[in-house]
């Protein structure tokens, strides 16, 4: 792992190279060249960046629809994912799967899915593969607060905790459900409730804070690897744009723009501008690639209809 002023550094690049992609979906979708609805991750750049700091190729992640920050930081092409979002052939799923349901198996994506909580048993069932045929490699399961309140959730902790599987539960809790905050939902607290599985929990509440996200997670991975049994992180975080698409929602009424702006105020992206513009070229002529490799790219035809189809 790379140390002090260097780490942090790198580990800004990689939470700023997410922004800016998710900043060029924004300029891009007005002009309907992107054919797919997008959750955006911009504001929860961290988690991705701090978990993936500590994976290895082989480890696998399990993402959400919410998913470009942890396919970009875990390794997935770029030009591929814009192309996936254009619709395009070129994309990594020819065009069929857009951006709610990313992969990249080979750099350990292993898929999202657009059904709140369906990859958590999913990835236990990874966990238990791995167990099985003695592989070195852990399942992580990226998942938001409103997934806790699904059946499989607690059916996959349970499994998990029983079989001692080398899984970690990462729960991305910005406090929303769409529309709908924790104090409308829940009676329980996320990182408490895991307990009653016997898992050990942790709970981070600087989300915006990569470098102690990666500590935590690279602790906790550590452990994982050294004694195979499950653990749960939930990290506190906040989605600054609106539930799906690239706008703001604040006229939806529940949330206030001060709640995002005391977030934005402690955000490294937010308040590092120096950094900002010395990185900001290279990025930017990345991105620009990527964008032209997807214009670049043919539209599925008739032919590709029914190709992939099991």
């Amino acid at each position: 792992m790379i140390a002090g002023v260097a780490r942090y550094k790198e580990m800004f690049r990689q939470a700023l190279r997410i922004r800016l992609v998710e900043e060029k979906i924004i300029e891009l979708y007005p002009s309907d060249k992107i054919q797919s609805p997008v959750h955006l991750s911009i504001g929860q750049e961290a988690v991705a960046v701090g978990v993936c700091e500590h994976l290895r190729r082989e480890d696998l992640v399990f993402i959400t629809y919410r998913g470009h920050a942890f396919y970009l930081a875990k390794g997935g092409s770029m030009p591929q994912m814009m192309a996936e979002l254009y619709g395009r052939r070129n994309g990594m799923s020819q065009g069929k799967a857009g951006s709610m349901h990313l992969a990249a198996p080979d750099v350990g994506v292993m898929g999202a899915s657009a059904v709140v909580g369906s990859t958590i048993s999913v990835a236990v069932g990874a966990a238990l593969a791995a167990r099985l045929k003695k592989k070195d490699q852990i399942s992580v399961v990226c998942y938001g607060d409103g997934a806790t309140e699904q059946g499989t959730y607690h059916e996959a902790l349970n499994f998990a905790s029983l079989y001692q599987l080398p899984c970690l539960f990462l729960c991305e809790n910005n406090g929303l459900a769409v529309h709908a905050t924790l104090a409308e939902r829940q009676s329980y607290k996320i990182a408490e409730h895991a307990r009653v599985y016997g898992l050990e929990t942790i709970r981070i509440e600087d989300g915006w804070d990569f470098t102690k996200v990666g500590d935590v997670c690279g602790e906790v991975l550590k452990a994982i690897r050294g004694d195979g049994r499950p653990r749960v992180i939930e990290v506190l975080t906040c989605r600054y744009k609106e539930h799906v698409g690239p706008g703001e929602d604040y006229a939806a009424g529940y949330r206030s723009h001060a709640e995002v702006q005391a977030w934005m105020a402690k955000d490294p992206l937010c308040t590092d501008t120096a950094l900002v513009q010395a990185l900001r070229p290279a990025l930017d002529a990345e991105i620009d690639e990527a964008v032209a490799f997807a214009e670049a790219g043919a539209m599925p035809g008739i032919d590709d209809l029914l190709t992939d189809v099991l």
